[in-house]
C-alpha cells in the first residue's frame, strides 16, 4: 500500500517515505552544525509516521471525492506516533541508558509538538500533557504506523545504531554543560530543525522546486566591497577631521579583533563613532576567519533597522541577501494543521511555508523577534532558532534589552556562545551591566573591542548637557515655547519624550506657531512613512535649514540625524546619551546643548522602567551639582554608566527574571529548574502518590503561552501607506506560489504597524480595519492611516496617498 504525506495542486504525491527521508536529510543538516546530527535526524524520520495509517490515507481520499464537504482538517492525529514508538522503544521498564530515555522525552516531545508547540513534561496543574500524549493516547493503528516505518524507511538494526549515534551525541552535549537549561536549549534547537526541515521539504514539494539548499557564501564577496569603500574615506576632504580619524582607528582596531575565537565581546563606540561599519568589519572579517555562515544584526527599533539595512545594502552592493525581519505580518494559529483534508496546501500554509526562517546571509531583526526566536508560542518563530548557529551575531543599543527579559537574553546569548559556536558582540555607547545580575552573562575577559575607552569617550566630546529637570517642571505648553524659542537661536531643534500622547500634543501645539518644517514621529506611522520623514528631516539638516523635530525614544537608538540643539524628557542615562547622540552628531560645530527636562504631563505609571530610570538619573543630576567631580565630572562617562546601570539592575532585581504572575513562578524555574527543586515534582507525588516516570519535569509550554516581550500583545497590521495600498490589493488576491508570499511578507514589514488588542478592536468597531488572506493578514482601509500621526483609531482621516 503507498502511503501519502502530501498532493501537489498537479495531483502529484508524495509518499509517506519521501518526506520523511526528506525531512530527516535537512534535519541532520541542520543539526551537524552544533554536533547534534543523529538527535535531529531521529525527529525528522519519525515525525510524521502516524501518516502510515489506513486512516489518514482514507482521511485524504475522502476530501479529494468530496471538496464541498470535505472531513474536519486535522481530524487524524498523525503527530503522536513517532513520539510515542520513541517512548516505547527507549522509556520503557527495560529501558537502562538514561540518555536514551533523555532522547524519548527531547525528541519525542519535539514530534509531537510539531504542529503547536513544545508541551509541558510537567505542568503547574500537575499534569503532564507529554505522557498525556506519548502514553496517554491510544492509536488505534500504531503498529501499522511503526511496522510500515520499518519497512519503508530503515531496518531495527539500522535504527538501533542509528539511535546509539543520537544518545552519544546527547552525553556530549550534555557534558560540556549539565543541567536543564542545557537540555532545555537543546530541545528547542532540535524542535527548530524538525519545524523548518519539515516546512522546507513541504514546501519544496508543493513548488515543485529541485534547486539545492546549499548556497554559497558571499562573506569574502563582502569583504572586499566593505573594505573598498572605508578605504574610499581616506580621500574624502574631511578625513583628517579628528572625529573621523577617531572613527578610522576604532574601525581598525575591530579588524584586528576579529582574529580572536568566538566569544561574548563588547563594543562600546560613542554615540556617533561609525559603529555600523566598523562592526560589519569585524563581523566580516570574524566569518572569513572562522566559516560563519551568517550575521545577525539585533536592533530595538525598527527605525534602525531601517537605516542601518539601507545602509549595508548600498556598501555592499546588494539587496537580494539582506533581510530585515521586522514583524510577523500573519497571526499564527495554535494546533492548526498544515494542509487541508485533501493533503494540498491552504492559503495560510503557504504563509508558513514561506521563506521566513533566516537562511540569507545578513539578517536585520529586533530583539523581540530574537526573544521569541526562544521563547514565544507557536512554529513560526522558533523555527528560525537553529540559523543562529554558526554565525555573528551583533546585538546595536543593547542596553535596550526589556528588564524583565535580562535573564532569558543572558541565558540564551550564554547558549548560542558555548553550545553554537556563534560570536555574540554587545554595541553600545552605553554598555549596561549584563555581567552584574543573578543571572549573569558570561562576558569573555579583555572583551572590550575599544582601546583607551575613557580617553576615546573624552575625544567624542560634542555636547554639554543642560540639567533642567532637577529645579523645575514642564507641561505641554510651557514647553512648546521653549522649543520656540530654541528654534529662534538655532536652526534645528530635536525634542524627545516619553510617550506618544505628549509627542501629539506638543505637535499639536507647535504646528501653528511657526512657519518653519515641523515633523512628528511615533510607532503609529509604518517603516516606509517614518523613514520618509526621516529623509525629509536630514534634507533640510543638511542644508542647513530650519527645522523642528518631535519624536518618541524611537529617533534616539541609532539614527543617523544631526541636530544643533536636542531637547530630552528625563528617563534612563541611557536615554540621555543617545539623545546627545543626535546632536552635533559629526562634531561639525563647537560644543552644542542637549537641555534635559521634566515633562510633568507624562503618564508614567505603567511604564515602570521609565520611572526607575528617571529616579535614578535626577539622582545622579543631583549629586554632580553637589559634587562637580562626581562620576569623573561627567553625567555621561563610563564611570556614570556603570552606576546607572548597577543601581538600576538592583533596584528591579526582582523583575529580571520574568515572573508570571498566575503561576506565582519566575519563567527561568519553569524552563530551567532542576527536577530535585521542582516544587511541583513534589506536589504530583503527594497527589498521585507516586514519581513522576521522567527525566525532565520543565513546563515548555506553559512558559510559551505566558510569554510576549512587551506588557501586551501585538499584532502587526498592514497600512494603505504608499506601496502598502498595493501589497494590500496583492493579499486580497488570495493567489500566489509560495515564493511569491516570501517577498510579499519581506516586503509588507515597510507598511504595517504592531497594533495592540484593544486598538484592533477599537478599530474593527469603527469599520477601519479588514481581514485579507483567509482571515491570515489585518490591514487598515484608507481613513483609518493620517499623513500626520499614522494609525487613526478613530477612522476620521479625510484624505488618501498618492501611488509611487
Amino acid at each position: 500500500m503507498e502511503f501519502i504525506a502530501h498532493i501537489r495542486e498537479d495531483g502529484k504525491i508524495q509518499s509517506v517515505e519521501g518526506h520523511l527521508t526528506g525531512v530527516q536529510t535537512l534535519a541532520e543538516i541542520y543539526g551537524e552544525k552544533i554536533g547534534i546530527k543523529h538527535i535531529c535526524g531521529l525527529a525528522g524520520m519519525l515525525h510524521d509516521i502516524g501518516k502510515y495509517t489506513v486512516e489518514f490515507k482514507e482521511y485524504i481520499l475522502e476530501a479529494i471525492k468530496n471538496p464541498e464537504n470535505p472531513p474536519k482538517r486535522g481530524s487524524v492525529d498523525h503527530s503522536t506516533a513517532g513520539g510515542k514508538l520513541l517512548f516505547k522503544l527507549l522509556h520503557g521498564k527495560t529501558a537502562s541508558d538514561p540518555y536514551k530515555m533523555l532522547l524519548a522525552e527531547i525528541v519525542g516531545n519535539a514530534i509531537i509538538a510539531h504542529h503547536s508547540y513544545l508541551k509541558d513534561f510537567l505542568s503547574p496543574n500537575l499534569s503532564s500533557p507529554y505522557l498525556e500524549r506519548v502514553e496517554g493516547t491510544v492509536l488505534k493503528e500504531f503498529n501499522l504506523s511503526e511496522e510500515s516505518f520499518f519497512d519503508k524507511v530503515m531496518t531495527c538494526s539500522q535504527f538501533d545504531h542509528y539511535i546509539g549515534e543520537a544518545a552519544e551525541e546527547l552525553k556530549l552535549f550534555h557534558e560540556r554543560e549539565p543541567g536543564e537549561k542545557t537540555l532545555m536549549f537543546l530541545t528547542k534547537f532540535v524542535f527548530s530543525t524538525l519545524i523548518d526541515a519539515d516546512r522546507t521539504d513541504t514546501r519544496k514539494f508543493a513548488e515543485n522546486d529541485q534547486s539545492s539548499n546549499e548556497s554559497a557564501s558571499l562573506m569574502s564577496l563582502y569583504y572586499e566591497r566593505l573594505m573598498s569603500k572605508i578605504s574610499s574615506f581616506k580621500d574624502g576632504t574631511d578625513a583628517d577631521h579628528p572625529i573621523n580619524r577617531l572613527r578610522s582607528e576604532m574601525s581598525d582596531q575591530c579588524e584586528a579583533f576579529a582574529e580572536k575565537p568566538s566569544g561574548i565581546y563588547t563594543l562600546s563606540i560613542p554615540t556617533g563613532g561609525g559603529k555600523t561599519l566598523a562592526s560589519l568589519r569585524y563581523a566580516l572579517k570574524h566569518a572569513l576567519t572562522y566559516q560563519k555562515k551568517r550575521i545577525f544584526y539585533i536592533l530595538p527599533f525598527t527605525t534602525i533597522i531601517e537605516q542601518n539595512a539601507e545602509e549595508v545594502r548600498k556598501i555592499l552592493n546588494d539587496r537580494e541577501h539582506i533581510l530585515e525581519h521586522h514583524s510577523n505580518v500573519i497571526e499564527e494559529q495554535e494546533n492548526e494543521e498544515d494542509e487541508k483534508a485533501d493533503g494540498t496546501i491552504s492559503a495560510r500554509e503557504k504563509l508558513k511555508l514561506a521563506k521566513d526562517n533566516w537562511e540569507t546571509p545578513i539578517v536585520f531583526t529586533t530583539m523581540v523577534q530574537f526573544l521569541n526566536a526562544f521563547y514565544a508560542k507557536g512554529t513560526r518563530n522558533i523555527r528560525r532558532l537553529h540559523n543562529l548557529s554558526d554565525s555573528v551575531i551583533i546585538f546595536d543599543e543593547v542596553q535596550k534589552v526589556p528588564v524583565r527579559c535580562v535573564s532569558l537574553f543572558n541565558h540564551a546569548i550564554n547558549f548560542l556562545k558555548t553550545h553554537c559556536h556563534a560570536s555574540i558582540v554587545l554595541c553600545t555607547a552605553t554598555q549596561p551591566a549584563l555581567d552584574y545580575v543573578e543571572h549573569r552573562l558570561e562576558l569573555d575577559t579583555d572583551g572590550e573591542m575599544v582601546r583607551n575607552l575613557d580617553d576615546v569617550v573624552d575625544d567624542f566630546k560634542r555636547v554639554d548637557i543642560i540639567d533642567r529637570a532637577t529645579d523645575e517642571t514642564f507641561g505641554t505648553e510651557k514647553l512648546a515655547q521653549f522649543v520656540l524659542s530654541k528654534a529662534e537661536e538655532i536652526d534645528s531643534v530635536l525634542v524627545i519624550l516619553n510617550t506618544k500622547k505628549v509627542v501629539k500634543d506638543l505637535y499639536e501645539q507647535i504646528k501653528g506657531l511657526v512657519d518653519i518644517p515641523i515633523f512628528h514621529l511615533s510607532t503609529s506611522m509604518c517603516a516606509a512613512h517614518r523613514k520618509e520623514i526621516l529623509e525629509n528631516v536630514r534634507e533640510l539638516l543638511r542644508d542647513e535649514r530650519p527645522v523642528i523635530c518631535l519624536s518618541t525614544q524611537l529617533i534616539e537608538a541609532g539614527v543617523d540625524v544631526s541636530f544643533k540643539c536636542a531637547v530630552r524628557s528625563i528617563a534612563g542615562l541611557d536615554s540621555t546619551a543617545q539623545a546627545a547622540g543626535r546632536c552635533n552628531r559629526h562634531g561639525k560645530d563647537k560644543l552644542q546643548y542637549v537641555y534635559v527636562i521634566d515633562h510633568v504631563e507624562e503618564e508614567l505609571s505603567r511604564l515602570k522602567e521609565i520611572q526607575t530610570g528617571k529616579r535614578i538619573s535626577k539622582k545622579m543630576f543631583i549629586d554632580l551639582k553637589l559634587n562637580p567631580e562626581a562620576y569623573n565630572g561627567s553625567i555621561l562617562s563610563t564611570a556614570a554608566m556603570s552606576n546607572y546601570f548597577r543601581e538600576f539592575y538592583s533596584e528591579l532585581a526582582g523583575d529580571l527574571n520574568y515572573f508570571i504572575s498566575t503561576c506565582r513562578k519566575d519563567m527561568t524555574d519553569l524552563l530551567m529548574i532542576s527536577r530535585r527543586n521542582n516544587e511541583y515534582v513534589r506536589d504530583y507525588r503527594e497527589k498521585t502518590n507516586q514519581s513522576l516516570l521522567l527525566y525532565l519535569a520543565n513546563s515548555y509550554g506553559t512558559a510559551a503561552d505566558h510569554f510576549q516581550v512587551i506588557d501586551q500583545q501585538t499584532q502587526a497590521v498592514l497600512v494603505p501607506y504608499r506601496v502598502g495600498k498595493r501589497i494590500i490589493a496583492e493579499f486580497n488576491g488570495n493567489r500566489f506560489h509560495i515564493e511569491e508570499v516570501s517577498q510579499l511578507l519581506k516586503e509588507a514589514q515597510q507598511y504595517s504597524v504592531n497594533l495592540y488588542r484593544y486598538e484592533i478592536d477599537r478599530l474593527n468597531a469603527n469599520g477601519g480595519i479588514t481581514a485579507l488572506f483567509d482571515g491570515s493578514v489585518l490591514a487598515l482601509i484608507e481613513g483609518s492611516y493620517s499623513e500626520e500621526f499614522g494609525v487613526d483609531l478613530e477612522n476620521e482621516t479625510s484624505f488618501g496617498f498618492l501611488d509611487y
